[in-house]
């Protein structure tokens, strides 16, 4: 068989289910296996036809020679060799030969078919000849008889092949019955032992999968001890740790977020504490300068800690306590941050009317503001300013029922391979030994308000453009 041919083959199978396939094949191996046994059948079935016939020949021949001479009649001759289907016997034993013919011998023959000494392979060769190549004359029988030294006679195949063929015809119907009852109890036996196993083997899987921390949807093993029993087992182990992992893994994750938040903020309120602390020097009292160092030594080492036990997780943050607020105050604090970076000597300025009130949670915004502020100090600390002397401008304005809040900087900018991600966890940090969580929590908390935090980079500065939406009123809402 080709390659095309088998290639075709297996589309045609791949379109049928397991026991569909299953069906097929039995089938197929069942008339297969009977086609290897037709050849030797119908050779045996005309073996036995031709010795039928040459028994009867003999009985016709020994009647012939029981009887009288001249006592048979010609009508006589001619039913004994009907009877037996041939055109002339001749036996021969005892030192005589008889000789049974009705009208003239057939001078010539197609074959002889000489029974005392068949090969099978010649019997199954003759046997295909009569079936797909039969001769119109008629052939010689020879085989061995009762009492005598063989038997012979003259036959035409015609008959022969009419029994053949209606052998043949019985042999199959019979081959198709035994293939179906063969075929069906094939089909409903590994339709029960295979095919249904499987089917709930591949129905738990694609259960399972659909939500894998569930343990009520972990695969219950049956008593069974083959393979399949094996596979569940298996399965189940699989399952169930899988499931434990995963359900770890999630408690895992939201702790290790919500510690990674707690710390991020602590560290910037230690950073406020730290600037604080640095108007201690200018106290002149003693005690004051003898505690000062180590408690500055002591917000330095909190800060780092914080630094270093930020991990990845997601935790929630809860709904914001919105209410109508000056948003003033919240930018003018913002001008502390810059003594992050005292050496670099950034330039703060905020132009904020005093009457530009913002529907907002005070500590969420604070903490937005803080975390982008922050960002462009760190950043500009790090890189300084191609513009020359680094500044941060804030300025806010009501658009509507918005109110929008931009801070640029004249920074370095943001890094091309930072901006893709710059607002999901641990992947937008462009500062050297940056978290990559300030941006995420800040457009977490804008989304929180129904609000949007974008990035606009042009003219050489970098842009945060922040957009606080009032809430609707009843009446509004309707």
């Amino acid at each position: 068989m080709s390659r095309e041919q088998t290639t075709f083959s297996g589309r045609i199978l791949s379109q049928f289910g397991l026991s569909a396939r299953l069906l097929l094949l039995t089938v197929l191996f069942v008339m297969i296996a009977e086609v290897l046994i037709y050849v030797p059948s119908v050779a045996n079935f005309r073996l036995t036809w031709l010795n039928d016939r040459l028994a009867a020949a003999q009985i016709a021949a020994m009647v012939l020679d029981a009887a009288p001479e001249e006592t048979l009649s010609e009508e006589l001759e001619m039913r004994l060799l009907q009877g037996v289907g041939a055109r002339a016997i001749a036996l021969k034993g005892g030192g005589r030969r008889s000789l049974l013919a009705a009208g003239d011998v057939p001078p010539e023959v197609s074959k002889t078919v000489d029974l005392r000494d068949a090969q099978w392979m010649t019997l199954a060769r003759d046997a295909m000849e009569v079936l797909f190549n039969p001769a119109d004359k008629p052939i010689r029988v020879i085989g061995s008889g009762m009492g005598v030294e063989f038997v012979e006679m003259i036959l035409d195949q015609r008959p022969l092949r009419h029994a053949m063929i209606e052998f043949s015809r019985n042999l199959l119907l019979l081959s198709l019955f035994i293939s179906a009852i063969t075929a069906s109890l094939v089909y409903l036996t590994l339709q029960w032992v295979i095919v249904r196993p499987v089917r709930r083997l591949t129905g738990n899987i694609a259960e399972f999968s659909s939500n894998p921390e569930d343990a009520s949807r972990v695969i219950r093993p049956t008593d069974r001890v083959d393979e399949i029993g094996l596979a569940e087992q298996a399965l189940a182990r699989m399952e169930t740790t899988l499931a434990d992992e995963l359900r770890q893994k999630r408690r895992l994750a939201q702790l290790g977020l919500a510690v990674s938040k707690i710390n991020h903020e602590l560290r910037n309120m230690l950073t406020t504490a730290q600037l604080l602390t640095d108007r201690l020097d200018r106290v002149s009292d003693e005690s004051v300068q003898r505690i000062a160092p180590r408690l500055v030594s002591t917000l330095d080492r909190a800060i780092a800690f914080c630094e270093t036990t930020l991990a990845y997780g997601r935790a929630t943050e809860p709904l914001p306590q919105r209410r109508m607020i000056p948003l003033a105050p919240l930018i003018d604090e913002l001008s502390n941050l810059t003594d992050l970076a005292p050496e670099v000597g950034i330039t703060f300025e905020a132009q904020v009317s005093d009457d530009l009130m913002v529907d907002a949670d005070p500590d969420q915004l604070s903490r937005v503001l803080v975390n982008v502020v922050r960002n462009a100090v760190q950043a500009m600390s790090q890189a300084g300013s191609p513009e020359g002397t680094p500044r941060i401008d804030v300025s806010a304005s009501r658009e509507g029922a918005s109110v929008v809040i931009l801070i640029r900087d004249n920074g370095p900018g943001i890094p091309e391979r930072a901006r893709a991600n710059l607002f999901a966890p641990f992947q937008g940090s462009a500062q050297k030994g940056g978290t990559g969580l300030g941006l995420p929590i800040a457009a977490e908390l804008v989304q929180l308000h129904g609000g949007t935090i974008s990035l606009d980079e042009g003219n050489g500065k970098t842009c945060f453009r922040i957009t606080i939406p009032d809430r609707l009123s009843p009446a509004a809402a309707k």
